[in-house]
């Protein structure tokens, strides 16, 4: 191992230190342009986002043009780079700011549950800006959400990250290494009637539900599905996308299980399900998709 190999993670961890204590104090306007113009020069590397151009290849199919795979590849990389600068930006934003610059459709499929006693599992891809969507549901609406978090390297970078959420309201668990099994978290979250949110577009172990996504078979993690069958709660999908000054947080109606039937059986219905539903999202508005890692094992 390099000294470079060594040092990479501290490099990257004081990177983001300096981002939470530098780019709320710049003014929005100009903080846009910053990231836009590290967007501009980024993307034109030669190989930069290789794998990000096969994933867009494999959502809008192969007849579209290289001209239109290429304008959206730019779009999905100043997308990206505005989910970090609104990471940045958004423990200095006042909550009420953000709630007013969020549209928020289908929040009956998310209160419905809620008032009957149910929890709700809320399953999204890495999409849009799920942090700001976490502000309006946890400090504005009020309402109690747990997530996971994977540990990151080193330490201090994951400490940094859990910190950043738990600031925005969110309950988080360890992915690992915690005082207990994340999956335990979540579930007596769930039981006692509250939200548990997880992104279910990519499935790091490749052991969950083969499903077809985007015209390909993958596998998606079953986390969701499972959850909701063992707790009871209500399994919703939840799309998010830009606008230009804010965010659109789509709730879409809760994914119907079979009620009877093997476990995993059911479990693939919900997966196949939620699959359908990212498949029909993430072709509506690919350029908010932030996937930069491998989703299909042949793409």
């Amino acid at each position: 191992m390099s000294r470079l190999d060594v040092l990479r993670p501290r490099l990257v961890d004081s990177a983001f230190a300096a981002g939470w204590a530098a780019v709320p104090w710049l003014p929005r306007p100009v903080a846009a342009r910053a990231f836009d113009a590290a967007a501009a020069v980024t993307v034109r590397r030669p190989g930069s986002y290789a794998q990000l151009r096969r994933n867009l290849r494999q959502v809008i199919g192969p007849e579209a043009s290289e001209e239109r795979l290429e304008a959206l590849v730019h779009r999905s990389v100043a997308s990206y780079t505005r989910y970090w600068r609104e990471t940045f930006q958004l423990p200095a934003l006042d909550p009420i700011e953000v709630a007013a610059r969020t549209e928020i459709r289908g929040w009956e499929h998310v209160r419905q549950p809620l008032e009957d006693g149910r929890g709700v599992v809320v399953a999204l891809t890495h999409s849009g800006n799920w942090d700001s969507a976490a502000v309006v549901l946890c400090k504005v609406i009020g309402i109690p959400m747990t997530t996971v978090a994977e540990r990151l390297a080193p330490e201090s970078l994951f400490e940094r990250f859990k910190g950043f959420r738990e600031g925005l309201g969110m309950h988080v668990a360890p992915l690992t290494g915690g005082p207990e099994p994340s999956v335990a978290v979540l579930k007596r979250a769930l039981r006692s009637g509250q939200m548990a949110t997880l992104l279910a577009d990519r499935d790091l172990l490749r052991t969950g539900i083969e499903v077809e996504l985007c015209g390909r078979r993958t596998t998606m993690p079953s986390g969701p599905a499972l959850l909701a069958l063992q707790t009871g709660a209500a399994l919703v999908p939840l799309e998010l996308t830009f606008t230009p000054d804010g965010w659109r947080n789509q709730y879409h109606p809760e994914v119907v299980m079979p009620a009877t039937g093997r476990l995993r059986d059911r479990v693939t219905v919900g997966i196949e399900a939620l699959a359908a539903q990212f498949t029909e999202q993430l072709r509506r508005t690919p350029q908010d998709w932030h996937m930069l890692q491998q989703v299909w094992p042949d793409v």
